[in-house]
């Protein structure tokens, strides 16, 4: 059974991936474990066992001499986040973690969604991080919808089978899987979902976990995803 903690370490090794592939960073303060994420401007803390203003205030320091524009904090559920407030940080959205077998998210249909490691459409930091489907050893992969009439993207969607992280053998995740607003209800997530879960089932992922918003859960929970728990995010304007 898939735990919220291999959720959590599931996150972490792919915002790290992201950061690899995009020319950030991973580093420690304290015993805590920062990601700098460049194409976004983004730092990140990923799931601290205690939170104390003294471990993240290098941290933000560093982030400021990097360019960041944001700093944001992923915690369990029972850490306490108390400490994060005194530093200017707000609560931010809440990750619902979920899982399903491989075999439960696979079917058919799922034709219109194509994987893909160029997408010309992209720009900015969907161009960038994109760039992790390049990255050797493989570990992610990337699938997109069309507008059949006019061949612009309506959706699109991540698989991540982390090579190499202790306590994932056999998890994989989906990662920002999306269909903009005119194009959904019209079975393109499901195919997204699909398509991006076979290619991680046949790296090896037996288990998928993700980080659903409340919005996405009815979704989720239609294609065979139960919820585990949920988590908590901070974050702060630099």
């Amino acid at each position: 059974m898939v735990s919220i903690a291999a959720c959590q370490r599931l996150q972490s090794a792919w915002s790290a991936a992201l950061a690899t592939a995009t020319g950030g960073r991973t580093f420690s303060t304290h015993g805590a474990t920062w990601v700098w994420l460049p194409a976004r401007r983004e730092l990140m803390m990923m799931f601290p066992e205690t939170v104390r203003a003294h471990a993240v205030r290098p941290a933000l320091a560093e982030g400021a001499r990097l360019g960041a524009s944001s700093a944001r904090v992923w915690l369990n559920s029972a850490v306490d986040g108390a400490d994060l407030g005194g530093l200017g940080f707000s609560p931010s959205w809440q990750p619902w973690w979920m899982a399903a077998p491989v075999a439960a998210v696979v079917g058919p249909g799922d034709g219109a969604a194509s994987l893909t490691t160029e997408v010309p459409d992209y720009s900015g930091p969907l161009q960038q991080e994109l760039q992790v489907v390049r990255s050797e050893p493989r570990q992610a992969w990337h699938a997109v919808t069309r507008d059949p009439a006019h061949g612009n993207i309506s959706g699109a969607g991540y698989s991540f089978r982390p090579v190499g992280v202790a306590g994932l053998q056999g998890l994989g995740g989906i990662h920002h899987l999306e269909v903009l607003p005119a194009y959904q209800r019209q079975g393109l997530a499901t195919a997204l979902l699909s398509a991006t879960a076979r290619a991680a089932g046949e790296a090896g992922a037996e288990d998928l976990a993700v980080n659903a918003t409340p919005q996405g859960y009815a979704f989720l929970s239609r294609r065979g995803f139960t919820l585990l728990g949920r988590g908590k995010t901070y974050v702060l304007g630099l």
